[in-house]
């Protein structure tokens, strides 16, 4: 045998005695029971010191900071201490009094929450103003100025999903043509029923009238910064000159009434004190005559073109007010219609030298949001503010109950009829109407319509209302209309039952309060996601807040910058600049 065949024969036996230790990986193979190969495993290395400084993971998480907003004490003037996060998903809110209305005020929508880098982002205006970040059902897809704002089913809701997969929001003055658009079909549901409109809806099987329950007050304002509104018996003589009876019975649908005092007899505490002035012109002529008028004057009367449950026929009424003014006190008034937008902004200001219309619907059942949203200190709607009304506010701001605090808001109400910053005109029923195939049609107690919480039987649910939003940053704005085109996205930390009002959980799971009433503490949804895909948490919270009530905050620009809700809600801002 040469040595080639050894060499080979050699190879081949050293090749067989390996394959043989360590296993041929064939279908011969056995596997080894765990229990054996834990038996079986070598012993672990001896461990070896750590680094002094190990390296952090590339992607650790990073560790919660809770975020507060805080007045250094009470004595700035207003209602809130702090908004603190003690946890990831705990906020504590103290305030510096005991407030009735405090929960209330909570379910409102002005104090919803966005993300706190979306705020950050945008700086507090901006693309914020028509792109709200929420928690919401719907999510805003696209808003075309002067014609709609479409939604989109936000599919990661924490909630009940809403049926549509797209809702579409749009707006017409005119009562006729929403009703027209929805007996056409076009629309499934509209605001504010004409008054002369009921009797069809109510004939028509194919459609559906809605009652709206919310208590409201129709006025007639002046700004006693302005001659010659600035006499009193000016006001006083106005006062008792206009037929407010004449418009409930002309203009007003049955159920209406003569609102005999600013905060509606609905509300608990909204009619005490003395009524009104009876309709006496004859008196008001020598009142105006006294004050140096015996002619009359030359005025505006001032409104904007957008229906309301308190005002339902706009501009009839404003005509009829005219003819009053001057059949009874021969003034001379000029009609002016104004944009929606330019006319809250310029009454909210005071600047409007003249008579002005507007109204209010109840945001929460309590006598506060009425007087505080109008008639509080540091607002200049009305000139001047009255602090025989504010002193008997903050009163009884306080009481929680409705019999101790009776007395403080009489006395308000007996100032406002003396002092007449506002007349009060009439309390107006009203209604919204629907298509009959939509499921659940409805009209909240409190708040705003939510066309998550009607299935129009579709992928697409559209609805009409008054106007168009202002803006959709809602902790800046007052008008209705920009109200509701927030609460299809934004959510509060409370919202109100739909068949009752009472207060009850929202982004919040649960809520207390301390023995004495003045810390509050919310424990929030956990794994609840922003339409941007970041979570909720406490941050957010207290950064929503600081938009809104801290005037030192360079995110406190919004739209006006005027943050109506925060100051009529909470009495002052945190850090406000000294006034002049």
């Amino acid at each position: 045998m040469n040595r080639k065949y050894l060499l080979l024969i050699v190879g081949l036996l050293t090749l067989a005695f390996v394959l043989a230790a360590c296993g041929s990986g064939t279908e011969d193979a056995t596997e080894v029971p765990a229990e054996e190969a834990e038996a079986e495993q070598l012993p672990a290395p001896e461990p070896t010191a750590p680094a002094e400084e190990p390296a952090a993971p590339a992607e650790e998480e990073m560790a919660f900071e809770p975020a507060i907003l805080a007045a250094e004490n009470c004595d700035y003037g207003g209602r809130i201490l702090s908004v603190a996060a003690v946890d990831e998903f705990t906020v504590e809110i103290t305030l510096c009094q005991v407030d009735p209305a405090f929960l209330s005020k909570l379910a409102f929508t002005p104090f919803a929450v966005q993300p706190a880098e979306w705020l950050e982002e945008t700086g507090g205006a901006g693309e914020l103003l028509e792109r709200p970040i929420g928690t919401g059902p719907y999510m805003i897809e696209e808003w075309v100025r002067g014609d709609q704002i479409v939604y989109k089913r936000f599919d990661d809701y924490w909630g009940e999903p809403a049926p549509a997969e797209t809702a579409v929001l749009r707006w017409s003055t005119e009562a006729a043509a929403r009703l027209v658009e929805l007996q056409s079909g076009n629309v499934d549901y509209i605001t504010s029923v004409g008054t002369d409109d009921m009797d069809a809806v109510e004939s028509d099987e194919n459609l559906v009238l809605v009652v709206d329950p919310n208590p409201n007050t129709f006025y007639l304002g002046m700004t006693n910064t302005h001659p010659p509104f600035d006499d009193i018996r000016v006001r006083q003589a106005i006062a008792m000159s206009i037929d407010k009876q004449r418009i409930v019975d002309t203009f007003y649908p049955p159920g209406s009434t003569v609102a005999d005092y600013f905060t509606p007899c609905s509300i608990p505490n909204g009619c005490v004190g003395e009524g009104w002035y009876e309709f006496d012109p004859e008196a008001g002529r020598a009142l105006l005559a006294e004050a140096g008028f015996p002619d009359g004057f030359e005025t505006g009367l001032y409104y904007r073109d957008v229906t309301r449950t308190y005002l339902p026929e706009v501009s009839s009424v404003a005509v009829d007010i005219q003819t009053q003014l001057k059949e009874n006190l021969n003034i001379d008034a000029e009609v002016v219609a104004m944009e929606s937008g330019e006319f809250i902004a310029e009454s909210n200001a005071g600047n409007l030298a003249g008579l002005h219309m507007l109204g209010w619907g109840a945001d929460y059942p309590h006598v506060s949001n009425f007087f505080d949203n109008h008639l509080h200190q540091n607002l200049t709607q009305f000139g001047e503010p009255y602090p025989e009304i504010y002193e008997a506010m903050a009163a009884a701001s306080s009481i929680a109950t409705v019999e101790e605090a009776a007395p403080f808001y009489e006395a308000a109400n007996n100032a406002v009829k003396e002092f007449v910053p506002l007349i009060p005109v009439a309390n107006g029923t009203a209604a919204n109407a629907a298509l009959a195939t939509v499921d659940g049609a409805y009209v909240p107690p409190f708040g705003s319509f939510q066309m998550y919480k009607m299935d129009p039987g579709k992928d697409t649910f559209v609805a009409m209302q008054n106007n168009e939003p202002i803006s959709l940053f809602c902790h800046d704005e007052t008008d209705g209309e920009s109200l509701a085109g927030c609460q299809q996205v934004v959510e509060p930390l409370l919202e109100f039952a739909d068949d009752s009002g009472d207060v009850v959980p929202e982004l919040a799971t649960s809520f207390a309060a301390s023995e004495d009433g003045l810390v509050w503490t919310f424990h929030l949804r956990e794994g609840v996601l922003f339409h941007d895909g970041s979570t909720l948490d406490a941050n957010d919270v207290v950064k929503s807040w600081e938009v809104g009530l801290d005037a030192a905050s360079p995110l406190h620009v919004g739209n006006t910058g005027t943050f109506n809700w925060y100051v009529g809600s909470w009495d002052q801002f945190i850090n406000a600049p000294p006034s002049e």
